[in-house]
């Protein structure tokens, strides 16, 4: 990805270095499976409100976080990283606000990036490097810490620059839906509808922002020029790896489809490739399609 010495986005918060305090616990304790759960169903844009909701009606605590003064040393490579997330957060409020104009007849509100260092604390709750990435709808943020780069190179082989921006990009889409009142819409069906139907609707859900990604890229390699060669295979490669049958296979070993809240390998990596080559925000509509 051609992303070296472009404009990043003035709408990132460096909170790194400011890092998280203990477990605090209520009634029955909060432990590693617990936050590898959390992990997986937050991993590329996962219901973060929800979800930490539940654990606290569940009688548990989110962990909480302390500021410290000690200055954060960051490493080459993470500064690197840094700079390439806030290009790509630039890339796609271009991209959005382009779209937004032209073809909603309305202004683009860009959505603000938070880097952290293990937690943090978000509108939806307490976010942890665990995790990965979120967007937290209350406040309009998207949560990220950089080691999560290490876990999708080395955990599911989908390492790469263009790897990382898909991940920014898919975020970016979970606040174009929030902005266009999909969200809310999803939202609202919660408690009225069985799980197996909430289910259904998530991975719609998350199949749209994959194809919304795949949007932009679309756009913003016209208007830019940013795509080498390899970098669409990088992408193809992040989806197929966070496929809800691909992390369940890893994760327990066998597959369980009416568990699913994101999609297969085999639909992220279509709809996002959709997204790409038609750039059109009009075929997207995963929830009326007849085969997702």
């Amino acid at each position: 990805m051609r992303w070296q010495g472009r404009e990043q986005s003035k709408n990132v918060e460096d909170r790194r270095g400011q890092r998280g305090g203990g477990m605090t616990r209520v009634g029955g304790g909060i432990g590693i499976g617990t936050i590898i759960l959390l992990g997986i169903a937050l991993l590329f844009g996962g219901d973060a409100s929800s979800i930490l909701g539940s654990l606290l009606n569940s009688g548990m605590q989110a962990p909480t976080t302390t500021q410290t003064n000690q200055p954060y040393q960051a490493s080459e490579q993470e500064e690197a990283l840094a700079e390439l997330v806030g290009v790509t957060l630039k890339e796609t409020e271009d991209v959005w606000q382009k779209i937004f104009r032209e073809q909603l007849s309305r202004n683009y509100e860009p959505a603000k990036l938070v880097l952290f260092t293990g937690a943090t604390q978000s509108a939806c709750g307490v976010g942890q490097s665990a995790t990965g990435p979120f967007y937290c709808p209350a406040d309009r943020k998207i949560y990220i810490d950089l080691s999560f780069y290490d876990q999708l190179s080395k955990r599911f082989g989908a390492g790469g620059d263009f790897a990382m921006a898909y991940v920014v990009a898919h975020e970016v889409a979970h606040h174009v839906q929030n902005l266009l009142g999909i969200t809310r819409q999803v939202d609202a069906q919660r408690g009225r509808i069985s799980k197996t139907a909430q289910n259904d609707l998530s991975v719609k859900l998350e199949l749209q922002a994959d194809f919304l990604s795949g949007v932009w890229a679309h756009h913003a390699h016209k208007m830019n020029n940013i795509l080498e060669r390899g970098d669409i295979e990088e992408a193809m490669r992040a989806a197929e790896a966070i496929g809800d049958d691909n992390i369940q296979k890893k994760s327990q070993g066998y597959v369980v489809p009416e568990s699913f809240t994101h999609g297969t390998s085999e639909q992220r990596m279509r709809w996002l490739r959709k997204g790409l080559e038609t750039g059109d925000i009009n075929q997207g509509d995963t929830f009326s399609a007849r085969y997702l």
